[in-house]
């Protein structure tokens, strides 16, 4: 089927054209200048009217937990559930975590997580790793993970006891990943002291959930990410910070970004958007905002959205990984240290940073940069996702900067039941997303189907030096 997307404004990395976009079955096929395009429409099964729109490259997503497992419980939305909400939201592919139990195999939890996925997406998906348990059996297979697509490892200097890496393992893993050209993905608190913190609030009968947020100060993340670009840089390896929340923590990508070294970023939308004072909510409502790292004094938005324009964050995503408030959420009463941790955010994420495009704090350009174009280029799908071109995948939205809407759980398509920004109005909306040329989200519905996203191996980072 061949679609033609005319009269609207397409957004790239590089730029804005007022032009017509061409598809043809899953490719987009050309961009074509607005007035040369009579005898196309004529020969077109299908012409979407985009005029007062933009249209952009698909958003990605490459932090998102399907299913994950934690606390004795599993985050809330599905593959099939989240990958069908993100597309509501203009993203069209997501990378998820494959996470490494304990004493498994690298190569069998990937085939756990295809065994979770495969068949199950609305849109293309493809997997980071998870890195739990350090041993000459794991360093050898990250190999055959990258052979497979899967060429960015996740690491945690957290969470005592789960996924806590030691530095020793941290650094083989490292040299391991540098040999591959992989990129080494770091969870960066220091999760050895926040511990004794934890510890030491409960003691003293602080069990509310805004402890969640004190006792994970932002100088711990500060130092765990300074220690993280130390031995990457030691270890000659690409590092990237996953939802760095801390000014202390930005500062020291900075430094390191300055003097040459292959450090990258991303921050989420809640750390933009929401603070600590949303932790100390009363009656328990603070636990809808527990996710790790915690939120933020609100003294650092501003930090990190001009970390977003001058690229010393390099990516927005979502760190979606949300459980419901009732039964999930709740397993923490009287003990926020027993509060899963995770947010829902993965249909909002575009809206979002659409609202800090109409505010000011980025350009259209930099909006599809870091939620489109870097994401591709950072792993390893770039040209094929990010951008709007010929021999591109048709992978596009259709996107009213001028719609109005508002936040809520009651609107909203994520398998979770609140909002973490529920009654917030904000100016832009998806009107169409296209996955691979076919309508996903058109007409205030959801057209697509479970089983059309397909799985992405990925090349390597293209941004390193």
């Amino acid at each position: 089927m061949s679609i033609l997307i005319s009269g609207g404004t397409v957004v790239t990395a590089s730029g804005t054209l007022d032009a017509d976009v061409l598809v043809t079955g899953e490719k987009i096929v050309s961009v074509l200048p607005r007035g040369v395009t009579v005898q196309t429409v004529q020969e077109t099964d299908r012409v979407i009217d985009a005029t007062g729109k933009y249209v952009l490259p698909g958003g990605i997503d490459v932090h998102t937990h399907m299913e994950m497992p934690f606390g004795g419980t599993f985050s809330a939305d599905t593959f099939e559930t989240g990958t069908r909400a993100a597309a509501w939201g203009g993203t069209t592919t997501i990378i998820d975590f494959a996470v490494q139990a304990k004493g498994t195999s690298l190569l069998a939890t990937l085939d756990k997580w295809h065994a979770k996925a495969d068949g199950n997406c609305a849109i293309d998906y493809g997997f980071h790793m998870i890195v739990s348990d350090v041993n000459d059996t794991t360093l050898k297979e990250m190999d055959a993970c990258v052979e497979a697509g899967v060429n960015s490892f996740k690491m945690f200097m957290a969470y005592p006891g789960v996924f806590y890496a030691t530095d020793g393992e941290i650094l083989l893993a490292m040299q391991q990943a540098a040999r591959a050209g992989a990129t080494v993905m770091m969870h960066a608190e220091n999760g050895i002291a926040i511990d004794q913190l934890v510890a030491q609030a409960l003691a003293a009968g602080r069990t509310d959930p805004v402890e969640h947020g004190l006792t994970r100060p932002p100088e711990l993340e500060g130092e765990a990410t300074s220690r993280a670009i130390t031995l990457a840089k030691v270890a000659n390896c690409p590092l990237y910070i996953v939802h760095l929340s801390a000014r202390h923590a930005l500062e020291a990508v900075a430094e390191a970004r300055d003097a040459g070294q292959n450090v990258f970023a991303e921050t989420c939308p809640q750390y933009l958007f929401l603070s600590l004072d949303d932790l100390a909510r009363p009656e328990f409502e603070g636990a809808k905002f527990v996710a790790s790292p915690p939120l933020r004094p609100r003294d650092h938005q501003d930090s990190l959205w001009r970390g977003l324009r001058t690229n010393d964050l390099s990516v927005v995503s979502t760190d979606h990984c949300p459980f419901c408030f009732k039964d999930q959420k709740e397993l923490g009463r009287g003990d926020f240290s027993k509060i899963p941790n995770g947010m829902p955010g993965v249909e909002h994420r575009m809206d979002l940073l659409h609202a800090g495009v109409a505010a000011g704090q980025l350009s259209l350009t930099r909006w599809v940069e870091v939620a489109s174009t870097t994401p591709a280029r950072m792993f390893g799908l770039y040209p094929r996702k990010g951008v709007i071109a010929a021999g591109s995948d048709a992978d596009i939205v259709i996107y009213d900067p001028r719609a109005r809407q508002t936040l809520s759980a009651a609107t909203h398509h994520m398998n979770v039941d609140y909002s973490a920004y529920e009654g917030l109005e904000i100016t832009g909306r998806v009107v169409t997303t296209l996955s691979r040329g076919r309508v996903v989200i058109g007409d205030g519905t959801y057209q697509g189907s479970t089983g059309h996203g397909t799985f992405l191996a990925r090349g390597l980072n293209q941004y390193l030096v």
